[in-house]
């Protein structure tokens, strides 16, 4: 069996990457390991997370550090699942996670898209019951 172990997100900084990720959307900080003086394997993850997660890579070189926040050409380019949309659509917005729009029902379920600090775009999505 294979599955997608990790999905790269390009960041400014590891402390602040982390900061939000763990603090606004309430991930879990599952590994920061220092490579060498100046690259770290930082792995992050929504609580109960099966097999996915975000790697935290800082940029280097202009080419990289052009990517930031913009990974995707300004499509939404990661979903974050829940079972409970207005539990934490409400506890990101109290914890300053900006969102473009207010939630949505849509066929496939309610959705509202927000922006993480760098200004990749996000969708947070609960699916609707199969």
């Amino acid at each position: 069996m294979t599955h997608i172990g990790l999905v790269t997100l390009v960041v400014r900084d590891y402390d602040e990457a982390i900061a939000f990720y763990t603090d606004a959307l309430g991930f879990e900080l599952l590994e920061d390991t220092r490579v060498d003086e100046r690259k770290r394997w930082v792995v992050v993850a929504p609580p109960g997370a099966r097999g996915t997660a975000v790697l935290l890579a800082r940029a280097v070189g202009p080419a990289q550090e052009a990517r930031v926040g913009d990974q995707t050409g300004g499509r939404v380019g990661m979903f974050l699942a829940t079972d409970d949309f207005a539990r934490d659509y409400d506890r990101m917005r109290a914890a300053g996670v900006l969102f473009e729009e207010a939630p949505r029902r849509e066929p496939y379920g309610t959705v509202a898209v927000f922006r993480d600090l760098y200004g990749n775009r996000w969708d947070l999505l609960q699916p609707r019951p199969a």
